[in-house]
């Protein structure tokens, strides 16, 4: 742990020039108690620094949230081992592919049986919240149990007892991303009205006691709980599909869905304070937690510590070292495949930005996260889908 400032703790062993600065500027504002902690993880983002703990008094900065709202992992421990599973690995990624849309703007045709329960949830839920997600996206009941692009994914792992985990990363989907880029185009009018100077306009920020902020918060907390069932949808047709390529039913021995981009209220240091976690975990003692790697390299089923100093929080996975366009320009398809060796996946130009060198090594950040949380698991690829 490094102390930066007064108001910046980080746990970053590998922080770049820029991210230290975003994160210094996001620390002076003055609503910021006690302090903003970044995570082994920490890389630059829009506004705020991704892989950072963002406590504000009062007020809430809907960019530190991030645009995909909610969004998490979620893991199931079978009770398969390695040796239980057919050789033909990439039949199950293309029955995966088939049962969930995958990639950017790729939604569900129609709304599947097992999703009508968690849509009937989410109406009463909007209802409740005064507000109709169409106002959005007409037809977002479809996007409910869709994957996404970038660094979304689903996995079947094995730990280092053999035994095998189904694993996937995914959020609040369009639905979710309409809703944060509304709301952070309203809190940076109302700062620009209020007239308050910021270090960065994707810091403008919504007082609490205020409509736009109620009104935020009813969306926000809508929109964390389709990311948490849009994981759960998910994983439960991922594991109906691995039933049927093993011809067994699949007993869950654990299940763990946890955010990593999400705002909660919390008391800290004797205050209660608004807690956005972009890009992190909450890691309360004994908090059940799961922090991946890239797509390539090995991925922690972890427990919270409760540090204090990093207001119960931990990292969220390995964290870029490279922008997506600078991995493009900087390897080949021919490296991620030698990266992926012995993983069944797909291999495409589309995930070069995905090669597991344009991220931090994961093991370097759990090395650095060691007084946040307990590993109780290491996790290894057998089989990865991605959407491109």
């Amino acid at each position: 742990m490094e102390t930066i400032s007064a108001k910046l703790i980080s746990w970053a062993s590998i922080l770049d020039e820029k991210t230290r600065a975003q994160a210094l500027a996001t620390s002076t504002l003055p609503f910021i108690y006690p302090h903003l902690a970044l995570m082994p993880d920490a890389h630059l983002g829009k506004g705020a620094t991704v892989g950072s703990v963002i406590p504000t008094l009062h007020a809430i900065i809907p960019a530190a949230v991030g645009v995909d709202i909610g969004c998490g992992m979620i893991a199931v421990r079978t009770q398969y081992a390695v040796q239980d599973l057919p050789r033909d690995r990439k039949r199950l990624r293309e029955d995966i592919e088939k049962a969930i849309p995958l990639s950017a703007g790729h939604n569900n045709r129609t709304i599947k049986a097992t999703a009508e329960p968690r849509i009937a949830e989410l109406r009463k839920l909007a209802a409740k919240a005064g507000f109709n997600p169409a106002q959005y996206v007409e037809k977002w009941e479809l996007q409910l149990g869709s994957l996404g692009s970038g660094n979304h994914f689903i996995e079947v792992s094995a730990d280092e007892t053999g035994a095998v985990w189904l694993f996937l990363h995914s959020g609040s989907r369009g639905i979710g991303n309409k809703i944060a880029q509304h709301h952070i185009g309203v809190a940076r009018h109302v700062t620009q009205k209020r007239g308050t100077r910021l270090p960065d306009p994707d810091l403008a920020y919504l007082e609490e006691g205020t409509s736009e902020f109620n009104r935020y918060l009813a969306e926000l907390r809508w929109a964390q709980h389709f990311a948490l069932l849009n994981r759960e949808e998910m994983m439960d047709r991922v594991i109906e599909q691995f039933s049927r390529w093993l011809g067994g039913h699949v007993t869950e021995r654990e299940r763990i869905n946890c955010h990593h981009n999400f705002t909660r209220q919390e008391t800290h240091y004797g205050k209660s304070v608004w807690v956005s976690r972009k890009g992190a975990i909450k890691a309360e003692h004994g908090d059940p937690g799961l922090i991946p790697g890239s797509m390539g390299t090995a991925s922690y089923v972890v427990e919270g510590l409760g540090n204090p100093a990093s207001l119960n929080s931990s990292p969220h996975g390995a964290g870029r070292e490279y922008s997506r366009n600078a991995a493009r320009k900087a390897f080949t398809l021919a490296e991620l495949k030698t990266a992926m060796r012995g993983i069944e996946f797909r291999a495409s130009d589309a995930f070069i930005d995905e090669i597991p060198a344009a991220y931090k090594p994961i093991d370097q950040v759990m090395h650095d996260a060691a007084d946040l949380v307990k590993v109780r698991h290491k996790l290894h690829q057998l089989i990865n889908v991605k959407g491109d």
